[in-house]
């Protein structure tokens, strides 16, 4: 079995991988991803005990236990490529062999759950209310780098799609990835379903002006007017697209849940999007450990 070199899997002083400081025990099997590094602390506050912290970069990580459920949540920061960084590296550490940098021959799947924060492409869903995103269409171009394999529907999917936009003349590959259906019915109670586009950027990616004018001022309107086979664009953001398509690639289960904080639409946001994300929270746990 073919040895990595050190120039492509990196570890620092203590033997850990590069971005993410961690090694191998120090990550369960169940991670729950979050953005920004400050709500880290406000998954694992609901946890029975913390039994590691870590931080580098923008990259926090807190495992611990909720009752025998060992669980680890890990910031990533906000965009595709620090996603790209993040699963990359949770599958090296379950995956590969770090003293030996050979790939292990029994491989290891985990649950990765994103909770974030999304804006709504539909008047009906509200703010405040929770999405579970059952496909992710990307715009950042991340999978491209990678030969991701699309299964029949998929295929249809992206076809629709480019088909919806094609008088846009877009600059960009879009690419879709679909999350884990067992892990997306288990939220199914508390959740809107749909067809997540994930953005590379926060303004003009998402149809914002406010000095520098977007490409396509019409976006919106596109997204939120596009159906395939009883599916629609829900809302959109900027990581889901990455943690689909890197999941599938590396034998991982993913679901995105995200707590809707603006109503495009609507043009409306969240008057209080702190506690909207810390209902998300508390029921995603609840639901997590449920037998």
């Amino acid at each position: 079995m073919t040895t990595i070199p050190e120039s492509e899997l990196i570890l620092n002083a203590r033997g850990a991988i590069y971005h993410l400081d961690l090694l191998p025990e120090e990550i369960a099997n169940t991670v729950i991803t979050v953005g920004d590094p400050h709500r880290v602390k406000e998954v694992s506050k609901y946890f029975d005990r913390v039994e590691i912290t870590r931080q580098h970069r923008e990259f926090v990580t807190h495992t611990g236990f909720i009752g025998n459920n060992r669980m680890s949540v890990i910031s990533t920061g906000i965009g595709t490529d620090n996603i790209d960084i993040v699963v990359t590296e949770l599958d090296a550490l379950v995956n590969i062999d770090l003293q030996t940098r050979k790939i292990k021959e029994n491989l290891t799947p985990m649950n990765i759950i994103r909770i974030g924060t999304s804006g709504a492409l539909q008047a009906d869903i509200e703010i405040d209310s929770f999405v579970a995103s059952e496909f992710a269409i990307g715009m950042d171009n991340l999978l491209n780098f990678y030969h991701l394999e699309h299964p029949p529907f998929e295929k249809e999917l992206l076809l629709g799609f480019l088909n919806h936009v094609q008088d846009n003349h877009i600059a960009f590959i879009p690419y879709v990835a679909g999350g884990s259906s067992s892990l997306i019915s288990k939220f199914q109670g508390i959740t809107h379903k749909g067809i997540t586009v994930t953005c590379p950027g926060f303004y003009g990616p998402q149809g914002r002006m406010l000095r520098a004018e977007p490409a396509f001022p019409d976006l919106i309107d596109h997204l939120s007017s596009f159906t395939f086979s009883g599916h629609r664009i829900t809302n959109f953001e900027m990581e889901t697209s990455a943690i689909y398509g890197m999941s599938r690639l590396l034998g991982h289960q993913a679901v995105s849940l995200n707590a809707i904080v603006a109503n495009r639409m609507q043009k409306k946001f969240s008057s209080d999007s702190h506690k909207a994300v810390d209902r998300l929270i508390r029921a995603a746990l609840e639901l997590l450990v449920e037998n």
